[in-house]
């Protein structure tokens, strides 16, 4: 029994499929193509990731191996800087800022993040300035460590902001520089400053 289809016209649908299938088959020759060159710039990027030198290639240390860290750290109150050796020693950065009259400067909070797909360090941090003048020209310098303590790399960074007396001031995501992957923890520390 004939139900009338060829009246409707159905043969001018009987070649949708064929061009449909086309369409799929061109479609997921595309879509391949575009994972394929995906897994290839992933191969690429930990190729990358993976040649790049760890703790010693990234670390600020001059060339004895010691940190530049460690000459800036405060020294005990004894008398006049001395070293074991006798000999006079560069003065700490208390003694530094104490000298400058900048001795009550001091970060009340610091903390930081990673930014720029992982590689930089991003430190937020709140100087308080308790002096009777203001202060500019704020350098800092962040210590970075290991989750076990031991010391990968030192920045600094000179901040050309001015700090009123009597004041503190938030600096929000300042960016230090470069710093190691394994970088876990992050101690800044106020290294210099000039009256305003």
């Amino acid at each position: 029994m004939n139900a009338g289809f060829d009246r409707i016209g159905l043969r001018r649908f009987a070649g949708i499929g064929d061009r449909l299938a086309r369409a799929a088959t061109i479609a997921s020759v595309s879509l391949g193509r575009s994972l394929l060159w995906l897994l290839a710039a992933l191969v690429v990027g930990c190729g990358v990731w993976m040649l790049m030198p760890s703790s010693k290639g990234n670390s600020a240390q001059g060339e004895s191996g010691k940190s530049e860290l460690a000459a800036v750290d405060p020294a005990p109150a004894t008398s006049p800087s001395t070293n074991q050796a006798g000999t006079a020693s560069a003065p700490s950065v208390a003694q530094t800022l104490e000298a400058a009259g900048l001795d009550r400067l001091r970060i009340s909070s610091q903390t930081w993040r990673r930014g720029g797909l992982g590689s930089k360090a991003l430190v937020t941090f709140t100087l308080r300035n308790d002096n009777d003048y203001a202060v500019k020209d704020l350098e800092i310098v962040c210590a970075f460590t290991r989750r076990d303590g031991s010391h990968l790399t030192d920045r600094s960074r000179v901040l050309p902001e001015t700090v009123s007396m009597r004041s503190r001031k938030t600096f929000a995501h300042v960016a230090v520089g470069f710093i190691n992957v394994n970088a876990d923890q992050a101690k800044c520390s106020l290294v210099a400053a000039r009256r305003a």
